[in-house]
């Protein structure tokens, strides 16, 4: 029993290939847009290349980009097919294309979802990427005068500044790490030789952070040095001093930015998929209708379309067996027809003559 049949007169056919080609324009258009969304993406990523690690992110802007691609290419060509499929005569130059064009489309339309799909998941990768990265860049944050490095500095600070944050995790990465030069510390002063000896890499650690740190919101001048000294400042109190530096890491500030972009394109992919599924179905349904035209002989008559000839499990059966089938024409012959009960004959070394040669037989009496 066929899945999902209707029945079509002429003019519902004529009616169906315009609208179809109409359709096949837009999911042009929508191709457009996901090649858009992948370079947007890849932009936003190499933005902040040096904030992230050497992890391998870009799969999913270089699937959108491809994606787009083949949807412009792939759309365009289903366009002039439903256009050409108004006139029967003309449906004859397409009638050998359209079943493998549905097939290719109906695969395509699938990484369509598995690209919306990839946009929820690559979280986790992304968020690991930046840890690493965030912490390296933290770490060469004082090397201005160290070839490659030179700007990093500014990046770290105008991150900081751009996304209000401070950190990897929090303000506090900055206690565990030197981010002030060597270059800029006096050595010769107590406090900085004492700092220098009680650590045992020989880091000048303190409780201060950078300036791209500070609150532009606290009522008072941001304290950068001695954060955790309430008695250095007047009326201060670091733990409820909140205002005071920001509070929230780039890390997070980062992934959140990030989430919020994947998330939108992924919700316009999906629905992309949706628009490129239901046109592949009309496709689909102007196919068969066309083609049991032809098998009537009658180009105005009616004609039934359907999505699958048979049922879903019928045609999934029959899918296999020609699988099946092909995996046996595929197997070599030994003869014996599959029976392991039958022996070949083998010729004995044993029987042969002291050349390793067959004897000969002797001639038959006339």
């Amino acid at each position: 029993m066929a899945v999902w049949r209707v029945k079509f007169t002429k003019t519902k056919r004529d009616k169906l290939a315009q609208v179809l080609w109409i359709l096949n324009w837009f999911s042009v258009l929508t191709g457009a847009i996901l090649f858009s969304l992948g370079i947007f993406l890849k932009v936003e990523l190499n933005k902040q290349e040096e904030m992230m690690a050497d992890r391998d992110i870009h799969y999913v802007p270089n699937m959108l980009i491809a994606v787009g691609l083949i949807a412009c290419a792939i759309n365009f060509l289903g366009g002039k097919i439903c256009y050409d499929c108004v006139d029967t005569n003309k449906f004859l130059r397409w009638k050998l294309i359209m079943l493998p064009y549905i097939i290719f489309t109906f695969f395509f339309t699938f990484c369509v979802l598995v690209g919306a799909l990839m946009c929820y998941t690559m979280r986790g990768e992304l968020e690991e990427s930046l840890n690493l990265g965030l912490t390296q860049a933290m770490k060469f944050y004082k090397d201005t005068d160290t070839p490659g490095r030179c700007f990093l500095k500014r990046t770290v600070d105008i991150l900081q500044i751009e996304f209000q944050c401070c950190g990897n995790n929090g303000y506090k990465d900055w206690f565990q790490i030197q981010w002030i030069s060597n270059r800029y510390l006096d050595m010769t002063h107590k406090d900085v030789a004492d700092r220098l000896r009680s650590n045992v890499e020989g880091k000048y650690l303190m409780d201060g952070v950078p300036f791209s740190c500070c609150n532009i919101d606290s009522p008072r001048p941001c304290i950068q040095q001695q954060i955790t000294n309430n008695s250095a400042h007047f009326n201060y109190e670091h733990q409820t001093e909140e205002l005071n530096l920001r509070m929230k890491g780039c890390r997070q500030a980062l992934l959140d930015y990030f989430t919020h972009i994947m998330q939108s394109i992924g919700l316009t992919v999906l629905i992309i998929w949706l628009f490129e599924l239901s046109v592949l179905t009309g496709v689909r349904f102007l196919q068969t209708s066309l083609e049991n035209v032809l098998k009537q002989g009658d180009p105005d008559s009616e004609s039934d379309g359907w999505l699958l000839e048979n049922s879903f499990m019928e045609t999934a059966r029959t899918n296999l067996n020609i699988i099946k089938s092909l995996g046996k024409s595929n197997q070599i012959d030994d003869g014996n027809n599959g029976d392991p009960n039958i022996n070949v004959p083998s010729t004995s070394i044993a029987n042969y003559g002291p050349d390793n040669v067959p004897p000969k037989e002797a001639p038959k009496a006339s």
